[in-house]
């Protein structure tokens, strides 16, 4: 089990953790009502951060960052020597944590994507995990919430006995989701990006030597060229340039964010 604390990636406080380090924290904070905001983040969640100072100073108050992707653990391991065997991507970690949850009666809770993706998810889950305890699902609005629909979801979900919620709103509105919601719903919440599609069996994903070659954002960019395009053939050569500047020591990436003035907070 690792959890070796943060480090600095590009002025983002990224966690040296492990699988087990980050199931067993979200189950301990799990029996003890607490709140806690956790996030796998590939190279688009890091940049998203380096370019926006109050999506910085969002992800600078999670209490884990874990590297769901290849080239974001590499940087890890090359900047810090942590040591990191593998990622922490976001659908292995939704399965770990499920399989943790079955075993010990912890309710979860599903919010985002559509009720096509969730139905198919549910069946998938429960067939694998048949003691998983599915507290409740609530698909996307695909839009902004008004405060009256945050105060409802907030009860929602607290009636409904779960005990962990899983966010799937997509990067950067799941991590504002969990920010926000984090001490309102006192308990953890997993931003987990495409876990959902994945799980439910709706999108594919990359072989397996792809991932671990770190070209599963190749693979996504085939799949869907039109929408990934921007954030895969800009984002990643910037990534790159960038993490040469700070190995280099040339340029030394401040963690200071600027509190949020405004919300991202789709529904």
């Amino acid at each position: 089990m690792l959890n070796a604390g943060k480090r600095n990636v590009l002025g983002i406080l990224m966690n040296v953790a492990d699988y087990e380090g980050v199931v067993d924290i979200v189950a301990r904070s799990a029996h003890e009502r607490k709140g806690v905001a956790v996030s796998a983040l590939a190279v688009h969640g890091v940049m998203t951060g380096v370019f926006d100072r109050e999506q910085k100073f969002r992800l600078n108050h999670f209490d884990l960052l874990v590297p769901d992707g290849q080239p974001v653990r590499w940087v890890l391991n090359l900047l810090y020597h942590a040591g990191l065997r593998d990622r922490v991507y976001g659908p292995n970690l939704t399965l770990e944590v499920c399989a943790r949850a079955a075993s010990e009666g912890l309710p979860v809770y599903f919010y985002g994507s559509t009720a096509d993706v969730l139905v198919s998810l549910r069946r998938n889950l429960e067939t694998k995990f048949p003691g998983l305890i599915i507290a409740g699902m609530t698909p996307s609005r695909f839009r902004r919430l008004r405060p009256e629909e945050r105060i409802d979801l907030t009860a929602q979900t607290r009636a409904s006995g779960a005990a962990i919620v899983f966010v799937g709103l997509g990067c950067p509105r799941q991590e504002a989701f969990a920010y926000e919601f984090r001490d309102h719903l006192q308990m953890p919440i997993l931003a987990v990006g495409a876990a959902f599609p994945f799980l439910a069996g709706i999108s594919r994903q990359a072989p397996h030597w792809m991932q671990d070659a770190g070209l599963e954002w190749f693979f996504r960019l085939l799949s869907e060229p039109r929408r990934l395009w921007r954030r895969y053939l800009l984002l990643n050569p910037a990534y790159l340039l960038l993490v040469a500047l700070q190995a280099l020591g040339v340029w030394n990436f401040s963690t200071n964010g600027r509190s949020p003035t405004h919300d991202l907070l789709f529904g």
